[in-house]
């Protein structure tokens, strides 16, 4: 199977004109660019599958703004650069996916892959906004609970139970999952890499869950060890800085090990009506992260939050074609160590189309706003700034067309 998707837009930033401007240098062109993916499957069994897929994009980390460069909640869900780290060349064919799923009995089934994602690796999706459907910006797919969905991709293993029942009933499901970061399979620095070691980088992701075919509901847990690769996601800069969030390494001016570990916590919940019409279905999400260090300084955050709210209609003026409209707070600082007020806040709101050409072919116009994405880290564009001083937002504009074979 193989799926290309072509994105052609651009962002614009606004607010304070120095921030704006700087951003707008950087960032702000229009941009043409493609994501190429080719899946092999193959089933010994008829009931097991052996995944490899093969992936290639030009989306350049760090000068491509649908990418998160700049900003970070302004990336893609398809966008990828294949490109080698620290290089300007992309286009490179990577093996992104590689595991083998099988049952174990009727209700039981096992993952382990060298190079496998968290969230491909539960019962449920606990979201009907862009589920079978058009998926833009990485954060609203993710259902804006991205401390527990945070597609780390790595060395995996994992497993999960769904009740059997007759189709069209209610089932319950329970999934378990590991995954050690895949930038840590070469050990040769004894404090860095490994599989299942103190220096993993790993997630470990819990998911419980009860749906049925109109509505359902699912709680997420995930540990993360040290960074943990993907770690929170996506949020403002300052509740994702790689200051506050640190690698299990030794400082470099003292033999202190840091130790530092995140827990996340989410609920999701959807309904959809019976028949598409003028009532969307309804996706909600929230989330709860705290992180912990050995090193934490005053005024860095302790606990961050998350919401979205996802609306979809489906078969709007032809069948086949669905709207999407969401809002949300992307994950942002609630709690600082210290006691400090943070002034994080900010809001995500995302608009789409998805007009399904042929089978096979799907285009989708969309739009998306970000309030304050920097968060608290807009201060900096006021000088002497405080509280919620400082404006700095974007606003996105894209076409990505998708094919399908």
């Amino acid at each position: 199977m193989g799926q290309s998707t072509f994105v052609i837009g651009a962002t614009n930033a606004g607010g304070s004109k120095a921030g704006a401007d700087a951003y707008n240098s950087a960032f702000g062109a229009t941009t043409f660019n493609y994501d190429q993916r080719l899946v092999f499957n193959t089933s010994f069994t008829g009931k097991d599958k052996l995944l490899a897929r093969l992936r290639a994009g030009n989306f350049k980390k760090g000068k491509n703004a649908f990418a998160g460069s700049g900003v970070n909640l302004a990336a893609l869900d398809v966008a990828t650069d294949s490109g080698a780290v620290d290089s300007n060349v992309s286009n490179n064919v990577i093996v992104d996916r590689l595991y083998y799923k099988f049952p174990v009995g009727d209700q039981f089934t096992v993952i382990a892959g060298a190079v496998a994602r968290n969230t491909e690796s539960i019962a449920l999706w606990p979201s009907k906004y862009n589920k079978g459907g058009a998926k833009i910006l990485d954060w609203t797919a993710l259902m804006g609970t991205s401390g527990v969905y945070n597609k780390e991709t790595g060395q995996l293993i994992g497993a999960y139970w769904q009740q059997k029942v007759d189709k069209g009933d209610n089932n319950f499901s329970v999934s378990v999952n590991y995954v050690a970061d895949d930038e840590n399979g070469n050990i040769s620095d004894p404090n860095k890499g490994g599989f299942m070691t103190s220096n993993s980088e790993a997630s470990l992701m819990a998911q419980v869950g009860y749906a049925g075919p109109r509505w359902g509901v699912a709680l997420g847990y995930r540990y993360g060890q040290c960074d943990s690769g993907n770690g929170l996601r996506r949020g403002t800069s300052f509740a994702k800085s790689d200051d506050w969030n640190n690698d299990c390494e030794y400082g470099e001016k003292d033999s202190l090990r840091r130790s530092s570990s995140s827990n996340s916590y989410a609920i999701n919940a959807y309904w959809a009506p019976e028949d598409p019409g003028f009532i969307p279905s309804i996706s909600l999400g929230w989330g709860l992260n705290t992180v912990s260090s050995n090193d934490k300084a005053d005024g860095t955050p302790l606990t961050t939050q998350s919401w979205m709210a996802g609306l979809k209609w489906d078969d709007v003026f032809l069948k086949g074609n669905d709207l999407g409209f969401a809002v949300g707070q992307p994950t942002f600082a609630t709690a600082l160590k210290g006691g400090d007020t943070p002034y994080d806040g900010n809001y995500v709101f995302e608009l789409y189309y998805n007009f399904q050409v042929t089978d096979n072919i799907a285009i989708t116009p969309a739009l998306f706003y970000l309030s304050r994405p920097e968060g608290q880290d807009t201060q900096a564009f006021v000088k002497n700034g405080s509280g919620y001083d400082g404006q700095f937002n974007v606003f996105g504009g894209l076409v990505q067309t998708t094919f399908k074979f």
